[in-house]
């Protein structure tokens, strides 16, 4: 059974870390409804966006009506998903996984009738179920939905959440222990000896208080994933799914309480399982301080630099596993076991495939947490990308690049050595002067499917044709924080808030001229008419579809 739950933990582990970066993926490409400011004269949209005024009502009643008939978040099960295994992985910790004997037994011997056990221990679990969720709504409460969706892209809040995970990584490895005051817990542990649904509830408070030591860094790094997906209901979801988890087992052992006799002693591995999740919270620590590294553009935090220390953070994970390296509070262990050395070898392996990132490889399977590739020093991968990809027939006379100096160019980074365009007008006006189609890239520097999109779609060799060939590639970041000159900035006639920066600005031409707040977000565009040639699309992980998406655009520029 011990070997049993070690693998449990493995594969709970790496699910772990694929729940929640996939919620957050599916935050970045869903498209959300937006809900703009009543606007009585429609002529002043039509002389800012330069678009007829009957196409933006008629476009503005599309998004109403989308808007009402949307009824739940399409990432919430996602983020339940995450919710699920962190509890999962937090039954496995000191602090919960030797109250399990005491709990059940608890309940079996108080009460004579074994009918009212199981409905005594079915109330606890019940109990552990509100009390998180009153939690995830609380957050909700508190920050407020418009605010959780602004955190994933906010560098400041990015920073916090890269010092909170650091800090829960700090604990997890035994610096110390995150416990709440001792007055809170003595006055829940005085009301537990109630009789009724009280007593129970305040039992399962109890167990929450006492064992947030160890289940806090899970809690908190499970509702700060769920902030910056965006979701309204993403908190209290996300606690759904770990109250479940957590629940769940407390809840079964009583139902079968024959099953106590085959729960492993409780020993050295469980402070294992506890480590393990610290070097899992300081790798994902990264990822929110590389945010606050691109949106505000230190470039101290480059992919090489992403990659070296993901690179030292799993081997160090690997010999600790191995009993190479040990913690103050690690018991003394003669020899490795089977499940340990096949846990170290999934380290080790993911360490060594990281290794060739370093010289520039797309390392695609991870490529939408780091940094993009345009940010390497050293990169002998996208050197070699173009070759091939020049006047490819693709519809239309290709293959020139135009070296003008481009607007914020000194600010962004350029993908696979393409001349994107960073300012919508200046694009458009190329575009024109060309007779190109445009293609627009609504991007963010905290996008992680942005990412994906540039590393595995785009350097496909006919997608990399018809971008470098065929299209005027304007990309306009959405949570850039550079100011704009005083000038330039206005009021918005749709969220009616002053745009002060580069990323507001263009955060206001998706919603204003093309009803959308979602990244990736790709938009084909005639630039004599500055109208659509196909409806725009989302990420699109198929290259084939994105390429033959492309053609369709050059098909209908051309007609």
């Amino acid at each position: 059974m011990k070997k049993i739950l070690y693998s449990l933990f493995t594969i709970l582990s790496l699910f772990c870390i694929s729940g929640t970066s996939w919620a957050q993926q599916k935050a970045d490409a869903d498209t959300e409804a937006l809900i703009f400011s009543d606007i009585n004269d429609l002529s002043t949209v039509d002389s800012i966006a330069g678009v007829d005024t009957t196409v933006v009502s008629s476009a503005l009643q599309q998004i109403g009506s989308q808007a009402a008939a949307q009824t739940h978040h399409p990432d919430l099960f996602t983020i339940f998903l995450g919710g699920l295994l962190g509890g999962f992985a937090a039954v496995l910790l000191p602090c919960i996984f030797p109250m399990l004997p005491l709990t059940v037994g608890f309940f079996t011997k108080r009460n004579q009738s074994r009918r009212k056990g199981i409905l005594d221990a079915l109330t606890y679990g019940l109990s552990i179920i509100l009390i998180y969720v009153g939690l995830g709504i609380l957050i909700t409460i508190i920050f407020g939905a418009d605010a959780l969706n602004a955190l994933s892209t906010n560098g400041i809040f990015n920073f916090v959440f890269f010092l909170l995970l650091v800090l829960f990584a700090a604990s997890f490895f035994g610096a110390f222990e995150l416990t709440l005051p001792a007055s809170w817990m003595n006055k829940v542990g005085g009301n537990s000896g109630k009789k009724g649904f009280t007593g129970i509830f305040f039992m399962a408070a109890a167990l929450a208080l006492v064992s947030f030591s160890c289940t806090g860094p899970i809690i908190g790094t499970l509702l700060v994933e769920a902030a910056v997906s965006g979701a309204r209901l993403g908190p209290a979801i996300g606690m759904l799914g770990f109250a479940v988890a957590l629940s769940l087992p407390f809840v079964l052992f009583a139902l079968f309480p024959s099953w106590l006799t085959s729960l492993p002693k409780s020993g050295s591995w469980l402070n294992s399982v506890k480590v393990c999740l610290g070097f899992l919270e300081l790798a994902l620590s990264l990822k929110f301080l590389s945010n606050v590294d691109l949106v505000y553009h230190w470039h101290l935090f480059d992919r090489e630099v992403f990659l070296v220390l993901w690179i030292t953070i799993t081997a160090l994970a690997g010999f600790y596993l191995l009993g190479k390296l040990k913690f103050s509070h690690d018991g003394d262990e003669k020899h490795v076991t089977v499940p340990r050395l096949f846990m170290a070898i999934i380290v080790f392996s993911f360490s060594v495939y990281m290794v060739p990132g370093l010289w520039g490889a797309p390392l695609k399977a991870i490529s939408a947490f780091l940094p993009p590739q345009s940010t390497q020093d050293f990169d002998l991968y996208t050197r070699q990308l173009g070759a091939g990809t020049e006047n490819q027939q693709s519809g239309q006379a290709g293959g020139q690049q135009d070296d003008q100096p481009r607007k914020y160019a000194n600010l962004f980074d350029k993908p696979l050595n393409l001349q994107p365009f960073f300012d919508y007008k200046e694009g458009v006006a190329y575009a024109k002067k060309v007779g190109k189609p445009v293609i627009i890239d609504f991007t963010g520097h905290a996008c992680v499917n942005c990412r994906k999109m540039e590393a595995a779609v785009w350097p496909d060799k006919d997608v990399l044709g018809l971008l470098k060939n065929s299209y005027v590639l304007i990309q306009l970041y959405v949570d850039d924080k550079t100011a704009l000159p005083a000038n330039e900035q206005y009021v918005s006639p749709f969220s009616k808030r002053k745009v002060t920066t580069i990323g507001a600005l263009n955060s206001d031409i998706q919603a204003r001229q093309f009803n959308a707040n979602a990244q990736p977000f790709y938009v084909l565009l005639d630039p004599s008419t500055e109208k659509e040639l196909v409806a725009p699309k989302g990420a699109d992980y198929n290259p084939s579809n994105y390429a033959a998406y492309l053609r369709s655009g050059i098909t209908s520029f051309g007609k």
